[in-house]
């Protein structure tokens, strides 16, 4: 196998270290620091890992590089995912009873999806937060593929970022073709996470992993 290109991944931590991790993806330009503070908000016996994305871009970081708002191109997702697993396996390895949840914010959830098809059992739950699945971007996305697998959706209706054809073609293959468990909302809001969102998105957390 050839060396990633990127460089370890910096991480910021939070929360009980022992407990499930729940890993934060944070959107295209931003960083790590931007997304850690989601962790306060949700459930406190979970561990909270925020990962810098590895692609420099606009003062902060890009999970991949792509074609055009939410479309990734394939040779970039693949490398960077390859980077992402590697760092997971050292922190939380497969296999080792620790269940890990993806929770992704705009163009983190693009890469959170692209995680997820790419190996829909190895994630306990996973959050496409004001965002798109990566379609035509070498992951399946077939009429199944995601049965069984816990999915927390959300869209604003006044979101301008995300083009509107994702948005409805992200919906629509989740909540129906996917075959995923499904918990999915509509929020007048924008491309922002509004309290109403994080209130759900904790109490889907607590209710898809196990007490401790």
């Amino acid at each position: 196998m050839s060396p990633s290109p990127f460089a370890a991944p910096t991480v910021l931590t939070a929360g009980a270290p022992d407990g499930p991790l729940v890993v934060l993806l944070h959107g295209r330009g931003s960083d790590a620091h931007e997304i850690v503070g989601l962790a306060q908000h949700l459930p406190a016996r979970c561990a909270y890992a925020a990962v810098r994305a590895p692609i420099a871009e606009g003062g902060g970081y890009a999970w991949f590089a792509n074609r055009g708002i939410g479309r990734p191109l394939p040779d970039s997702l693949a490398a960077t995912m390859a980077w992402f697993r590697t760092w997971l396996d050292g922190f939380a390895p497969a296999g080792g009873g620790r269940p890990v949840v993806l929770v992704g914010f705009s163009g983190g959830a693009a890469f959170a999806g692209g995680l997820l098809l790419a190996d829909p059992g190895r994630f306990a739950g996973t959050a496409v937060l004001h965002g798109t699945i990566p379609f035509e971007a070498g992951v399946p996305t077939n009429p199944g593929h995601l049965a069984g697998a816990h999915v927390f959706l959300t869209h604003g209706t006044h979101d301008t970022v995300i083009p509107p054809d994702l948005q409805l073609r992200t919906w629509a293959y989740l909540t129906d073709d996917s075959g995923a468990e499904v918990v999915a909302r509509h929020e007048p809001a924008a491309h922002q996470l509004t309290p109403a969102t994080v209130a759900a998105l904790a109490e889907w957390l607590d209710q898809i992993l196990p007490a401790r």
